[in-house]
């Protein structure tokens, strides 16, 4: 403990006497971003990279894009970007959240970070954990809505604080819908982002157990919920229907993908460009929300026209403070939400 505590102090030290050296307006030339996969998940890997390109283009920047760098140590590949010039590191994964620190202080080169919102630092860090709770209610609605066994699922390949936050979001628009509706949570586990058998096996499960609607959180993972889906009926015989997140897999759909929490982060990271040119990159949290569609609901074929109509109606209600979807970030809050829970050992 009092070795981290010392690594955390030296590291505000340094950006304290080096500060002034942080990439400001003029200096902003280049945009890197960290991925522990390869951006063709369409997910949280994906959606981020397109962001980050998107926005590097918006900005005449030149994207520096790192991806399938796992989960483990990067701090090489951090020190590399930053030599070769990037003006703003984006670490978009947890486990990269104390190497870009460590490596944006030795280095003086700004870093965006997840799942730490306590560590942000003026000039040198900016945590940007976000949630698509607001979408995620509204996907639980129409689960509620879509459900003839009246039993959903939620699957997840961890039990991150967005992924948290999204859960607890959905069984929130469930019980709104129809309190009498079942709501299963199964983990696939501690860190199963990329498990794609893990994430069919498990989603089988919950199929077995009666849910004919799951909404799955899985990063690659997500591939087999949809084949689980794709080949597995529900216990009454009929089609169950999966809801995906970040991205939108209509491309792959086979008949299941009833819809999508879709994520946009080109408004982020827009945000943190700016946010260096005005000198306030660390000062504040960063959000995704329904009102700018950076988060939104897929609408996919298979919605009825009416049902859509109700979720439209909810949704303008969100917008407008009427309906709130409290934010619950921790994981035991949101096991305690849930009819019941399979969570793998860790």
């Amino acid at each position: 403990m009092m070795r981290t505590i010392g690594a955390a102090l030296a590291v505000g030290a340094v950006w304290a006497l080096g500060a002034g050296s942080c990439a400001l307006a003029a200096e902003v030339k280049a945009l890197a971003i960290m991925l522990p996969e390869e951006p063709t998940d369409f997910g949280w890997n994906q959606q981020a990279f397109e962001a980050a390109k998107a926005v590097a283009a918006k900005y005449h920047l030149k994207f520096m894009p790192a991806s399938g760098l796992g989960y483990g140590d990067v701090h090489s590949e951090l020190r590399e970007l930053a030599d070769d010039g990037a003006s703003l590191i984006i670490a978009h994964a947890s486990g990269y959240n104390t190497a870009a620190p460590e490596i944006g202080a030795e280095k003086h080169v700004p870093v965006a970070i997840v799942d730490r919102p306590k560590d942000s630092r003026p000039g040198a860090v900016a945590d940007y954990t976000l949630t698509g709770r607001e979408g995620a209610y509204l996907a639980g609605m129409l689960a509620a809505k879509t459900t003839l066994t009246h039993v959903v699922a939620i699957v997840v390949a961890a039990e991150s604080p967005p992924w948290n936050s999204q859960s607890a979001a959905f069984a929130q628009g469930v019980r709104a819908t129809d309190p009498g509706v079942k709501v299963l949570y199964a983990v696939i586990g501690p860190a199963a982002y990329a498990d794609v058998a893990g994430g069919r096996r498990v989603t089988e499960l919950v199929i077995g157990a009666g849910a004919d609607v799951v909404f799955g959180q899985g990063d690659r993972a997500s591939f087999g919920m949809l084949q689980a889906v794709d080949t597995k009926p529900s216990t009454a015989g009929g089609k169950v229907w999966f809801i995906d997140e970040l991205g939108d897999k209509t491309s792959l759909d086979k008949g299941h993908l009833l819809t999508s929490v879709v994520w946009n982060l080109v408004p982020v990271y827009s945000a943190m460009v700016e946010d260096l040119k005005a000198d306030k990159f660390g000062t504040h949290p960063y959000s995704i929300q329904l009102a700018d569609d950076s988060v939104r609901l897929l609408h996919s074929k298979y919605i009825p026209d009416k049902v859509w109509d109700d979720i439209q109606t909810v949704r303008t209600q969100i917008i407008g403070g009427k309906v709130k979807v409290d934010t619950i970030w921790d994981a035991l809050s949101v096991r305690a939400m849930m009819t019941s829970v399979a969570a793998a050992p860790k």
